[in-house]
């Protein structure tokens, strides 16, 4: 099989859980835009509006003011653009940007949403989040994460199909460390086949993520952000085996480089 395609992060935001503020003026989000494009990023994701634990919401106009210029930047320049947005009129105005594709963490639950996608005709990617970012991590529980998660993906695409949006533009995101323990991110990891069974692209973002430097820690301590590469390409190459089409990141390079081997090895006669 031939790799997956890489989603670079773009936050423009002061307070992402990685690199919050490094991106905030248009000049820099552009900049670094066109950099992961160089790097091999098939897509550039942008964001307004932070989703870590914890995060507190942000207005639409602020969160539109952030993202439209530099959407439409990138649009212009020929990159592939997705708007990271739960909020309607955001997406709305970035897919008028140039933006081809919607990823919303809130699966497009907000009203009115599922109409400007299939209005648009765009792709979208459904995620799945176990209550909401400021407080999705108080003690999440599940009976059965794997069949939750699936359940809940599976009614949702059916439910924007019924609407109006085509099924071969529905992606689906398991929504790991949204809403789960570290045991929960392990086990939807480990059975991400099942996701991938469902007939639609899987999309994974586990980039640089908590659970991961809870994982690699030697000291008893989390490892920092910083440290997380190792473990970030370890998880993604897995989820690549199991069938991830699409892998959401902030190091390009790297995970471009990890990906061609791990295709390479899955399948010999690509090369």
């Amino acid at each position: 099989m031939s790799r997956p395609r890489i989603m670079g992060v773009l936050n423009v935001t002061p307070d992402s859980f990685s690199d919050g503020g490094r991106w905030m003026q248009f000049e820099a989000a552009v900049e670094r835009g066109l950099e992961m494009a160089a790097q091999g990023a098939d897509i550039i994701d942008v964001g307004g509006e932070s989703t870590r634990p914890g995060a507190e919401p942000v207005e639409a106009s602020e969160e539109l003011a952030r993202v439209e210029p530099v959407v439409r930047a990138l649009a212009r320049a020929g990159l592939t653009v997705s708007i990271d947005t739960q909020k309607p009129s955001v997406a709305h105005a970035c897919l008028t940007a140039g933006a081809q594709i919607v990823n919303d963490v809130g699966a497009l639950s907000a009203p009115g949403m599922t109409e400007i996608c299939a209005a648009f005709g765009c792709t979208v990617c459904l995620m799945h989040m176990k209550g909401q970012p400021r407080t999705m991590q108080q003690s999440p529980e599940y009976r059965d994460v794997k069949a939750e998660v699936k359940a809940f993906l599976l009614n949702r695409a059916e439910m924007i199909q019924d609407a109006g949006v085509a099924s071969e533009k529905i992606w689906i995101d398991p929504g790991i460390g949204f809403g789960k323990t570290l045991r929960h991110n392990l086990e939807l990891l480990h059975g991400l086949g099942e996701m991938v069974s469902l007939g639609y692209p899987v999309l994974i973002g586990v980039s640089r993520k908590s659970f991961l430097g809870s994982l690699q820690s030697i000291s008893g301590e989390p490892e920092p952000v910083e440290a997380r590469l190792s473990g970030t390409l370890a998880a993604q190459v897995l989820a690549q085996m199991q069938g991830a089409s699409i892998i959401r990141c902030h190091d390009v390079v790297e995970t471009r480089r990890a990906a061609e081997v791990a295709a390479a090895v899955l399948d010999p006669s690509l090369y």
